[in-house]
C-alpha cells in the first residue's frame, strides 16, 4: 500500500485515505465484497475524493460495476502505471510503447464502457446493425497493428546501430533495477563530464526512456553505460511486451549492474522483481555486478545480506558516492 501512495504520487494525485480487505477469494462482481464497496462509498463521499485506486487489476465488468455503485472514477494499479508511463515518455519510441500497452488494455475491457450494447445502424442497412462494441474492438485491434508495425521499423534503426556499437568494440554497460534504486544518479555519476546530465528525481518512474552516455575507466578504456526503466512489483504484461523491444538491449550487454536500495524494507522483493523479468525477456548467464546503493542511508556493521543474494559478486555504494 506504500508503494501505491508512492505510485499515486508520481502520477501527481494526493492520497487522502487507504482502506483494506482480506478476502478468501475475489468477488467477481467487484473484485471486493458488497459490504466494503459501500465503506468506500461512504468514505470518498466524506473525504471529498476524485478517485478511488485499487491495487490490484479490474476487469471490464468490475471496473463498470464499482464506478457505478461509488459513483466516482475507479482506476486499478495497471492502469495508473500506465498513466505514470504516458506522463513520462517522452522519445518517439516510448510513446508508441506506453500507446501499444494502452491499447492492448482497453481491448479485453470493452464490455466495461458504457452504453457498450448499443447497436449502430444507418442508411443502406437492415435491423439494428452490429454492436458497437465489435467496432470498437476492430478499431483497437487495428491502431494496435499500426503501432507495432512502427516499432518494428524502429527495432530495425535501433539494430542497425546496435551493429555499429558491436563493431566498434566499446564495452557496454546496463544499469537494471526497481524503480527509484538510483541508477539514474549512478549514471551521472559516472559519466564524462561534457554530456548532459540524466534527469533525476526522488519518485517512481522517473526514468522511463533508455539513455546512454559515454563514460571512461581509470585505466582510460571508454565503455557505453546505459539507463532503463525502472522495474516495480505486479509490472503489467503487456507493459513488458510493449517494451520488450527495448529492454531486450540489455542482452547485449557486457556487463549488468544490478542497482539495488540498501535501504529499502523490501528488498528482497525489488531483487526477486528485477530477476524476474529479466528472466522474462531472456537474459541468462550474464555477468551482473549486485551494486547496493544507499547504503549511508543504514548501518553497515549490523546489515546483513539476504541468503539468496550472498553468492554475487556484490558492492556497497553510498548514493553520492563517486566511483
Amino acid at each position: 500500500m506504500k508503494e501505491l501512495d508512492e505510485l499515486c504520487y508520481a502520477d501527481g494525485a494526493e492520497v487522502i485515505g487507504q482502506m483494506t480487505q482480506n478476502l478468501e477469494k475475489f468477488n467477481p462482481k467487484y473484485l471486493i465484497g458488497k459490504g466494503k464497496v459501500k465503506e468506500i462509498k461512504e468514505m470518498a463521499e466524506n473525504l471529498e475524493a476524485d478517485a478511488i485506486v485499487f491495487n490490484d487489476e479490474l476487469t471490464g465488468i468490475q471496473l463498470r460495476n464499482l464506478e457505478d455503485t461509488i459513483k466516482k472514477k475507479v482506476v486499478d494499479r495497471t492502469n495508473l502505471i500506465l498513466d505514470i508511463f504516458a506522463l513520462r515518455a517522452s522519445t518517439y519510441e516510448g510513446k508508441l510503447q506506453v500507446e501499444l500497452a494502452q491499447l492492448e488494455y482497453q481491448l479485453p475491457r470493452l464490455l466495461g464502457i458504457k452504453g457498450w450494447s448499443r447497436t449502430g445502424g444507418g442508411i443502406g442497412t437492415r435491423g439494428p446493425g452490429e454492436q458497437i462494441i465489435e467496432t470498437d474492438r476492430r478499431r483497437l485491434l487495428r491502431e494496435i497493428d499500426k503501432i507495432k508495425e512502427k516499432l518494428n521499423k524502429a527495432k530495425k534503426t535501433r539494430d542497425t546501430t546496435r551493429s555499429k556499437r558491436m563493431n566498434s568494440k566499446i564495452p557496454t554497460v546496463s544499469l537494471v533495477g526497481y524503480t527509484n534504486a538510483g541508477k539514474s544518479t549512478i549514471l551521472n555519476r559516472i559519466k564524462e563530464d561534457d554530456s548532459k546530465e540524466v534527469f533525476v528525481k526522488d519518485m517512481l518512474f522517473a526514468t522511463l526512456d533508455p539513455n546512454s552516455r559515454k563514460a571512461r575507466l581509470l585505466s582510460g578504456r571508454e565503455f557505453i553505460i546505459s539507463d532503463t526503466v525502472g522495474f516495480v512489483s505486479k509490472l503489467p504484461t503487456k507493459l513488458i511486451e510493449a517494451f520488450k523491444s527495448t529492454l531486450e538491449e540489455i542482452k547485449y550487454s557486457d556487463l549488468i549492474v544490478h542497482v539495488i536500495d540498501a535501504s529499502s524494507k523490501d528488498l528482497e522483493i525489488a531483487y526477486d522483481t528485477t530477476m524476474n523479468i529479466l528472466q522474462e525477456i531472456g537474459i541468462k548467464d550474464k555477468k551482473i555486478l549486485t551494486v547496493f546503493n544507499k547504503s549511508d542511508k543504514i548501518d553497515l556493521n549490523s546489515t546483513t545480506i539476504p541468503l539468496k543474494l550472498s553468492h554475487r559478486r556484490f558492492i556497497f555504494l553510498p548514493k553520492m558516492t563517486l566511483i
